[in-house]
């Protein structure tokens, strides 16, 4: 790890051998691993403060499912959902209720591993930001997981926020749907990018006075979107 933190990380799975060959390789690359192996133990540990959280979801006394969506009533934790089902349903499902990203058994663990190191360093870089855009119009607290419109705070999904963030983050500049699917879930599979023209729409439902005439994001046709707010002085 580069800057030599020791990011908990808990990993969720009833298969011992998975979950001992997952617990080595995070070891291996200095992450802090604890392990559970039923739902009840996960909700039980998950009172306690983890980085990141790696998600089976067909475990011997509950669903996965109802585990994350529990989790997301209070927190923001990257999760990394850990699976056989490898429909494309199936991912949206998932995604919808709160994961962060989704990896298919069976699997490689090292790229098990890149994928915890990319949510953490998107996770990192969103620690304590606070922006503000077009005169205060527009206000999102990263820390809190909050946007304001004109005073009034707008309720997005967690897809919905991370998808206007990354926008932010590269304002200016056009991020196609494919670029979105990377940034926001971690990887690509066929048809997503039509999740992501939806998401898009419900977004700017939410945040422009009139998505024919944008103030933050604009579409660019036959490319993907772009941010176009204008950033108040700190």
């Amino acid at each position: 790890m580069d800057t030599g933190q020791r990011e908990s990380i808990l990993v969720v799975e009833d298969e011992k051998k998975i979950s001992g060959i997952v617990r080595g390789y995070l070891e291996r690359e200095g992450y802090r691993v604890t392990t559970a192996e039923t739902g009840e133990q996960a909700l039980r540990l998950l009172s306690e403060a983890f980085d990141l959280v790696i998600l089976d979801l067909m475990l011997p006394d509950m669903g996965g499912e109802e585990i994350c969506g529990r989790l997301r009533e209070n927190s923001d934790v990257p999760v990394i959902m850990l699976t056989a089902k490898s429909g494309e349903e199936d991912r949206i499902r998932g995604l919808g209720i709160g994961a962060d990203d989704y990896v298919v058994k069976p699997f490689s663990p090292r790229e098990l591993v890149a994928r915890v190191k990319a949510l953490l360093r998107r996770a990192g870089k969103t620690k304590k930001k606070s922006f503000s855009y077009n005169r205060g119009r527009l206000r999102m607290d990263v820390e809190l997981h909050e946007v304001m419109l004109e005073g009034s705070q707008v309720v997005l999904t967690p897809t919905e926020f991370k998808i206007l963030l990354s926008l932010a983050d590269n304002s200016g500049r056009v991020l196609s749907r494919e670029q979105l699917v990377t940034i926001v879930q971690g990887y690509d599979f066929e048809g997503y990018d039509r999740t992501i023209d939806a998401h898009v729409k419900n977004l700017r439902h939410k945040i422009e006075k009139d998505s024919r005439e944008p103030e933050f994001i604009k579409t660019v046709y036959g490319v993907g979107y772009k941010f176009i707010g204008i950033p108040d002085a700190d």
